[in-house]
């Protein structure tokens, strides 16, 4: 069902320089519509497409995690859902904000719960680009973003990822010096690699002072990097983004968050759904996992080891891997087309399933970091391919 606009949204997005006839295409894009969402995701529905119905697949393609949530939080979904008749009967909702505003030192109020990230990313792009304000994202990123501003008819402004490092800040802001919104992800996916705070906080600085920086974090758990969150403070040109979907095993579960002061909050709001699509068992088990902190870290632990072991063993072979990933990725480069070795990982008896490619670097694929089984099969799966 496509969804109807605010009076506000639809005033808004007037005063930006969108037609009237716009007006229900951009609802059909907020309102999540099949055939929109497939659009701006497409290479990653395909990525986890791939690996169903493949009985015994190795499933280290999507960037999801190799193991499910912490007891704590399987505990809590299901007690939750014994009271799944009630909407929200014990207020999950203000615990879960209550419980995250606490771990990261931020007001309640500059809290927002999502199901899943990619809604409030597709919103972010609406409330804040127009065809006349664009994008500026790095390249390689997560295409999501670039997709939704070219449904909308924004200007796209990529700068090339130096490869092994974080974003560029400086050729971001050259790119469009007068940009609607700057999409930092660090640690970025796919090159796992961080933007340092430093970097991120010149960008904030130099930016136009009307245009928004997003600073998508769903991979910091994987990272000892300290979060932008500590640049929020007073501001309202700053949005930090999460998920539940990385690190915490909750993908399929769809829990995310934005952090920003209220009134941006709000206008985001416009523009997409709120908490009201969230389930209780999504609340409960994201408010039991948040504060897991000696978990978080053993599972971070675990993750780093296990791409160490990987890259250091591909290294040996002569691939050329990407450095500096600090995520559950990696970047390795197969001096050939990345889509035929994709397609012949899936085709070894391990049946491996890596990840794909970006435009940019078509000979390099990106390979999540699974269980130390996983990555066993992988390097099997690689012997085969490659015959070293």
């Amino acid at each position: 069902m496509t969804m109807m606009l605010e009076k506000d949204a639809r005033e808004d997005l007037l005063d930006r320089g969108y037609s009237r006839r716009n007006l229900g295409k951009i609802a059909a894009l907020l309102g999540a519509g099949a055939a929109v969402n497939s659009m701006l995701l497409q290479p990653a529905l395909a990525q986890q497409q791939a690996a169903r119905g493949i009985k015994g697949a190795v499933r280290i393609g999507s960037n999801e995690c190799w193991t499910g949530p912490f007891p704590s939080g399987v505990e809590a979904a299901a007690r939750a859902a014994s009271f799944g008749n009630w909407y929200d009967p014990d207020n999950y909702r203000g615990d879960l904000v209550s419980t995250v505003a606490k771990v990261e030192g931020i007001p309640d109020s500059h809290v927002m719960l999502w199901p899943g990230s990619g809604g409030p990313l597709v919103s972010i792009v609406a409330a804040y680009c127009s065809p006349t304000k664009g994008l500026v994202t790095a390249d390689p990123t997560f295409e999501s973003a670039w997709r939704t501003a070219d449904y909308m008819k924004a200007p796209i402004a990529k700068a090339a990822q130096p490869m092994g490092k974080g974003h560029d800040v400086k050729a971001m802001l050259a790119a469009n010096p007068d940009a609607g919104l700057y999409y930092v992800c660090t640690p970025n996916n796919p090159t796992g690699t961080i933007t340092p705070l430093a970097d991120i906080k010149w960008l904030l600085d130099n930016k136009p002072a009307d245009a928004m920086l997003l600073v998508d974090e769903a991979y910091i758990h994987f990272s000892d990097a300290p979060s932008a969150v500590s640049l929020m403070a007073g501001r309202k040109d700053i949005i930090v983004m999460r998920t539940f979907s990385k690190l915490f095993g909750m993908a399929g579960v769809r829990l995310g968050l934005t952090f920003a002061d209220p009134e941006v909050q709000k206008r985001i709001m416009l523009f997409g759904p709120s908490a009201g699509g969230l389930s209780i068992t999504a609340m409960a088990c994201g408010n039991a996992v948040y504060t897991e902190s000696a978990l978080i870290k053993a599972r971070r632990d675990e993750c780093a080891a296990n791409r160490a072991e990987t890259i250091a063993w591909l290294t040996k072979k002569g691939i050329v891997v990407h450095p500096g990933s600090q995520a559950n990725m990696f970047m390795m480069d197969w001096k050939k087309p990345a889509k035929d070795m994709q397609a012949a990982m899936l085709a070894t008896p391990e049946k491996v399933q890596i990840g794909r490619a970006w435009a940019i670097w078509p000979t390099v694929s990106r390979v999540t970091v699974g269980s130390a089984d996983d990555m066993a099969k992988f390097r099997s799966a690689v012997e085969k391919v490659m015959k070293v």
